[in-house]
């Protein structure tokens, strides 16, 4: 028997899911966000969120609540889901194409969420 610690392998949890396997603020969330409705709020989110979006970060419910109304007042879009994984624990990233009236008219869209108590902590909007 060795003396040398054992190595534990930590394995990434990064698998696919089914879109109607996502937790039901990540479907709630991107629901509001697919029909334009700002109505919703920060519903989702804790009260210390942070959205980073086209390169801004958004801390806390009055900031994502303007953001979240800013993003439906500037422009018109569709979106369609592409795929969904779990990343880990309280992790999800949900990738989705938009089609709209913003510079580039298209583009593919990673949606990172990190969830705190069953709501959005953290979420991070990349291509």
């Amino acid at each position: 028997m060795s003396d040398a610690p054992q190595r534990k392998t930590i394995m990434p949890d990064n698998r696919p899911i089914a879109l109607d396997q996502l937790p039901a603020t990540v479907s709630a969330y991107l629901e509001s966000r697919s029909a334009a409705d700002s109505a919703s709020g920060s519903e989702p989110f804790t009260a210390d969120a942070t959205v980073v979006d086209d390169g801004h970060t958004h801390v806390g419910t009055d900031a994502v609540t303007a953001w979240m109304g800013k993003a439906v007042d500037q422009y018109t879009y569709t979106t369609t889901p592409i795929s969904a994984e779990k990343t880990g624990e309280d992790r999800y990233t949900v990738a989705q194409h938009l089609e709209g009236d913003f510079p580039g008219g298209e583009v593919d869209l990673y949606f990172r969420f990190t969830l705190r108590d069953g709501l959005i902590q953290h979420l991070v909007i990349e291509p």
